[in-house]
């Protein structure tokens, strides 16, 4: 009788252990910039004075009571267009932010800029307040009330406008032209270039006698240039 062969024995597959990955963190959706987390709606403050003599506090006590939950401050004259702090408030704002200011001249020193700045933050879907002024754009009131503002601002601009051509037309009528008068009349010039002829004669001493600067000399006499390089 056939005896079975024993089958040889099989082998023990081991499954290798799988390397854990370093998961990084996931950061939060309204995780801003310096690492805070803010939801949307957030009321971001902005405080300005022009001179280290005016005091921040009446700014920042209202801000506060506005509940603002961060706020920038400046002292910097509002006649400066690149601000810091301003920049980094609008840069820190997102969509659905407010950005709320004790007044308008805080924000800005002239219409057209006022006008500007909030136009941008409308595009990006930031609000903007004025305490002061009770203008709100998150609401259709203070949306009417700035466009309000903003056409009284472009009618100056044209009544500007219209005031200065008709003030030049007025002065063609009368035979005066626009523009500076000329610092140097013919007979300067005369006398200039009578001068200059003479090489014992700089140009420096010519421009102080008839009482300008070498440069305006320059300008209305170009030959002086070769004078001058000659001597």
């Amino acid at each position: 009788m056939a005896t079975k062969m024993a089958e040889p024995p099989r082998p023990i597959l081991r499954r290798k252990p799988k390397r854990r990955t370093s998961e990084k963190p996931k950061r939060h959706p309204w995780t801003r910039e310096d690492g805070e987390i803010h939801g949307m709606g957030l009321k971001i403050g902005y405080a300005r004075v022009s001179t280290l003599d005016q005091n921040l506090a009446l700014q920042q006590d209202a801000l506060k009571e506005a509940g603002c939950g961060k706020i920038y401050i400046e002292q910097m004259s509002g006649a400066v267009e690149d601000r810091p702090a301003l920049c980094e408030a609008l840069s820190y704002a997102r969509s659905g932010d407010v950005l709320i200011v004790w007044k308008l001249d805080r924000l800005a020193r002239s219409m057209k800029q006022l006008i500007e700045t909030v136009e941008k933050l409308r595009l990006r879907g930031i609000g903007f307040r004025s305490l002061t002024e009770a203008i709100d754009t998150t609401t259709a009131q203070g949306v009417l009330v700035f466009h309000m503002f903003s056409a009284l601002a472009e009618f100056e601009r044209a009544l500007i406008r219209e005031r200065t051509r008709a003030g030049l037309k007025a002065a063609k009528r009368m035979g005066r032209t626009g523009g500076r008068p000329a610092k140097l009349s013919e007979d300067d010039l005369d006398v200039a270039r009578t001068l200059l002829a003479n090489p014992d004669i700089t140009v420096a001493d010519v421009a102080d006698r008839i009482g300008v600067p070498p440069a305006t000399l320059y300008r209305y006499i170009p030959a002086a240039k070769a004078t001058n390089s000659n001597q």
